[in-house]
């Protein structure tokens, strides 16, 4: 087996790793996201002040992920690129 196809399998990994860490990631959104809303309709109907401010940081949770998500993707975006390059190698032997 050539270097080449050594590290396609390699980055294969990569991408399956990250396909599952993508898949965690989103799932922790989704429940963040979920948090938010309840935070967020309990800010609107509450006096206390305490509801608000779980209302922001529950925001900031969401928006965390969202960017963790997005990290992701590019990371995933970046491999397949590289996979893409490798295979064109390949090809080219």
């Amino acid at each position: 087996m050539s270097r080449t196809e050594n590290r396609i399998f390699l980055v294969n990994e990569q991408l399956a790793e990250l396909v599952r860490e993508e898949d965690r990631v989103f799932e922790e959104l989704q429940f963040h996201r979920h948090i938010h809303d309840d935070a967020q309709r309990d800010a609107l109907v509450s006096d206390h002040p305490e509801d608000r401010a779980l209302a922001r940081q529950t925001a900031a949770d969401v928006a965390r992920f969202e960017r963790a998500v997005e990290d992701v993707r590019i990371r995933k975006e970046k491999l397949e690129e590289k996979r893409r390059r490798l295979f064109d190698r390949l090809r080219d032997l």
